[in-house]
């Protein structure tokens, strides 16, 4: 019987999460990795060295004909240039630049030259996603979000509930950082700051109704939930139909166990205010306890409460009723994980995200102060702009009074005095015109 060839992938961004998908798919034998994609040559080679190729196997290349020659050679071809991934004999590109503009680019050229497309960037993935699956599908391509990062693994745990008929009544994740509390100093750490929190040992085992306590958990300074995080949901929910319960979400500090009786409906004893809600909360926990740090869940309905409070009595955390039981996936693996989308969109021709992708949320941006013209909402630290929260928002098309995407925003101008409290709308912002992403969205619009 003959070998199957192994997909050819090209890789674009060599950094943590690059660095782990090119570590592991030297592990996979149905993957081969035939090119990686730096502007920083040295990090892209000791990104490789690092992950076991070795120096011979590694090829510099300036142009398409060097290119074709490592790959004939069974090298890893390193470039710098974006440009020299057009028409090459690759299946596959792995996107993991981490840069909402740079992404668009590379997620146009790689459907542009008929490769199936791996999308890491979720801060592109939320501005121009339905569009890059609509492209996708009109070639009889596949672009998919990716595992080891927390949408697509979402969007796994929500397709198994609906699979089995079990109602999803609430889909999200944990905060990156839990809330750490330790009994015997009273403190509570998160994001590596400590606080002390005298008398905190009351609010953390409350019993059957841990509502009473949300409000009194969150610590002023420790934050429970970030941009990524809403990014992440918003995503989800273009990809399922899931949405926001709240603009800014509810956000709760919660214990584990507390989850399915937290995000249930309010009128069985919850917080939400909707069914099929997509949230997030900041696990609270013990030092001596497993951490949740950026792990998925879903709340579903149970068949009945005899079900229900017969799985509660195997371990499966569930509400006191037993009509809500949790599911949950506590880690995430970076690009150890992602071999599983390349190998589902271009071994199978299935994405690991939803079947069909529409512009149903934006995220958006409301001032935190007010902003004067001429100011420039900077992105720093885990792709914050410090200057505005994040919101998720009914999907609009771009016209002058509709909320502005959070990551066209990015790095741009205020155009006009915007008050504290204020979402920013499209004539608020002075947008870059020659942005690929802003081309796409606007694609995007016209398109849906």
């Amino acid at each position: 019987m003959p070998m199957l060839q192994p997909i050819a992938v090209a890789l674009v961004g060599a950094g943590e999460f690059g660095a782990t998908f090119a570590a592991q798919a030297r592990r996979i034998p149905a993957l081969a990795l035939r090119v990686v994609c730096d502007r920083d040559l040295e990090r892209a080679r000791n990104a490789l060295r690092s992950g076991g190729y070795a120096a011979e196997d590694l090829a510099v290349c300036d142009s398409r004909a060097a290119i074709l020659g490592a790959i004939e050679t069974r090298k890893v071809a390193v470039v710098a240039d974006l440009a020299l991934l057009a028409d090459l004999p690759l299946s596959i590109v792995v996107e993991a630049t981490g840069q909402p503009e740079a992404a668009a680019r590379v997620a146009e050229l790689a459907l542009a030259s008929g490769y199936h497309l791996a999308l890491a960037t979720k801060e592109t993935e939320v501005v121009i996603g339905p569009l890059l699956s609509r492209r996708a599908k009109a070639a009889g391509l596949v672009h998919t979000p990716v595992d080891g990062d927390q949408p697509s693994l979402l969007m796994g745990l929500i397709a198994r509930a609906r699979l089995l008929g079990l109602p999803v009544v609430a889909a999200g994740k944990a905060g990156e950082s839990d809330y750490v509390f330790d009994p015997v100093a009273e403190t509570v750490t998160c994001w590596g700051r400590t606080v002390a929190v005298p008398g905190y040992g009351r609010l953390f085992d409350v019993g059957t109704d841990p509502r009473a306590a949300l409000a009194d958990r969150v610590v002023p300074g420790l934050e429970t939930a970030t941009v990524p995080d809403l990014c992440e949901l918003a995503v989800v929910a273009n990809h399922t139909g899931l949405s926001a319960d709240r603009p800014e979400l509810h956000a709760p500090v919660a214990r584990t166990v507390e989850l399915p009786s937290i995000f249930r409906p309010a009128e069985d004893g919850g917080i939400l205010g909707r069914r099929g809600a997509v949230d997030v909360f900041a696990c609270l926990r013990r030092p001596d306890e497993l951490s949740f740090a950026g792990g998925v869940f879903v709340v579903v309905e149970t068949p009945d409460p005899a079900t229900g409070r017969l799985l509660g009595g195997k371990g499966i955390p569930a509400s006191p009723d037993g009509r809500y039981l949790l599911l949950h996936n506590p880690v995430h693996l970076l690009g150890v994980e992602a071999p599983a989308s390349v190998l589902s969109a271009a071994g199978l021709g299935r994405s690991t995200g939803g079947e069909e992708v529409l512009p149903r949320v934006d995220l958006a941006a409301r001032a935190v102060r007010d902003l004067a013209v001429g100011e420039t909402l900077a992105m720093e630290a885990r792709h914050a702009i410090p200057a505005v929260d994040p919101l998720i928002l009914p999907g609009r098309r771009l016209e002058a009074d509709a909320p502005v995407p959070y990551y066209l925003a990015a790095g741009r101008r205020v155009a006009r005095p915007v008050a504290k409290g204020q979402a920013l709308t499209m004539a608020d912002v002075d947008l870059d015109a020659d942005s690929t992403l802003l081309r796409l969205r606007r694609e995007q619009d016209v398109l849906f």
